[in-house]
């Protein structure tokens, strides 16, 4: 699949489950919600304590399914590397983030206080491979 299409899927579908490695060598998904930047990186944020941030510091090759909100029908397996951007640097990508997802929040003072407490930072994937190319 064409790495356009499949950014063009992201921009318009967040839900999605992102495949990291633990040590060992286990897989560790968590469902997450996706979007794309402007550079077209597919960017998701998460709490610096997490399994997934821990895994991607050690080994940054991440896998994305993306599915629509009804779960059954179209879906796009993404696969990158990973590059994680902690606070403060990711304040105004998380902004953006959510903007892109949610749209304008309330309260963005409050937002940016949440992302602190909550020690948020972005997770931003360049894409590599992008599938499916055929359906069974």
């Amino acid at each position: 699949m064409d790495l356009d299409k499949a950014r063009a899927f992201v921009r318009t579908n967040h839900r999605a489950v992102l495949l990291t490695r633990h040590a060992d060598g286990r897989p560790q998904m968590s469902p997450v919600t996706v979007g794309v930047d402007d550079d077209g990186y597919i960017v998701i944020s998460t709490r610096e304590t997490a399994a997934k941030t821990r895994n991607l510091r050690r080994d940054p090759n991440v896998a994305v399914c993306v599915f629509t909100d009804g779960f059954f029908g179209e879906w796009v397996q993404i696969e990158g590397t990973a590059e994680l951007i902690s606070l403060p640097e990711a304040m105004e990508p998380l902004v953006e983030y959510y903007r892109r997802i949610s749209g304008e929040h309330p309260d963005w003072d409050d937002y940016r206080a949440a992302m602190e407490r909550d020690r948020r930072l972005i997770v931003r994937i360049e894409p590599t491979r992008a599938g499916p190319d055929r359906h069974g």
